[in-house]
């Protein structure tokens, strides 16, 4: 799959049909599953249904694009449609309730047929690499890319991100997303590649210079708004976007708050 940094503000996302569930990934609570689509290809589906809900899906969407718009390899993401009347000869009960409430728009990664997971007691990377994941994972909140849960695959001699569901964790309490976007990334010290990120500044200054507000708001605007449901939080669709880019536009315009709480962390690695 091609993956190629965003450049225009019209950014569009493929939608696929999901034609057969092949066999779930039991990871985590999530319960995301290996599926087939319309288009013959393999998807890890990650459905609406489970654990957070579409606050999960626009996580991953959102910290997916970004990566893929600073140049970092995640596979392609895409909108798989799950219709009512899949999985109704699911023999497992906790499976079919999972996907019947999934039905409608959910979020998938292509599947990397032989990847394997990055090892880091045997595998190792270079540090301006390891800096820009460690940079990207500040700016996202994203709390799940420790040493016990790397969420990075190596698949044909590269390094590929996955699963950022858990990113953007200040979408599970909107009332202070202000303060929440100039805090410094606490959890960065639990970060699998801290001790190898060791090029933040120069990572710091290229990577304000890409995610500019034009390219932010244009990965923003590919939210559905079926995730997007007035009533769940303050405000319409418009207004749930606009608050996720204004919050990714502060955090990124203040990066010297997290790029120095990631440095001051490194330093007290034993």
């Amino acid at each position: 799959m091609e993956n190629n940094p965003l450049t225009n503000n019209d950014l569009q996302l493929r939608t696929v049909n999901v034609v057969r569930y092949v066999t779930p990934l039991r990871e985590g609570g999530s319960l995301p599953a290996i599926a087939e689509a319309d288009d013959g290809f393999l998807y890890v589906l990650k459905f609406r249904g489970a654990g957070q809900g579409v606050k999960a899906l626009i996580a991953e969407l959102i910290g997916g694009e970004v990566a893929r718009a600073l140049g970092l390899k995640v596979p392609e993401i895409v909108f798989a449609n799950l219709d009512s009347a899949f999985g109704r000869t699911e023999p497992d009960e906790e499976i079919q309730d999972l996907l019947k409430a999934s039905v409608g728009l959910n979020v998938a990664l292509h599947y990397l047929s032989g990847a394997i997971t990055f090892d880091p007691a045997i595998m190792t990377i270079g540090h301006r690499l390891a800096s820009q994941i460690v940079w990207l994972d500040c700016l996202l909140t994203n709390v799940d890319r420790t040493a016990r849960n790397t969420n990075m695959l190596i698949w044909n001699k590269e390094l590929w991100l996955i699963d950022h569901g858990a990113s953007l964790y200040f979408h599970h309490s909107w009332d202070n997303w202000e303060e929440q976007a100039l805090r410094p990334f606490v959890q960065v010290k639990d970060h699998v590649l801290l001790s190898r990120a060791t090029e933040l500044d120069s990572v710091d200054a290229e990577f304000r210079s890409i995610l500019t507000p034009s390219c932010i708001r244009a990965i923003v605007d590919l939210i559905p708004d079926c995730w997007l449901v007035p009533g769940l939080e303050a405000g319409s669709g418009d207004a749930i976007r606009e608050v996720y880019a204004r919050f990714l536009e502060t955090r990124a315009g203040s990066s010297e708050i997290f790029v120095k709480a990631a440095k001051d962390a490194s330093k007290l690695l034993v």
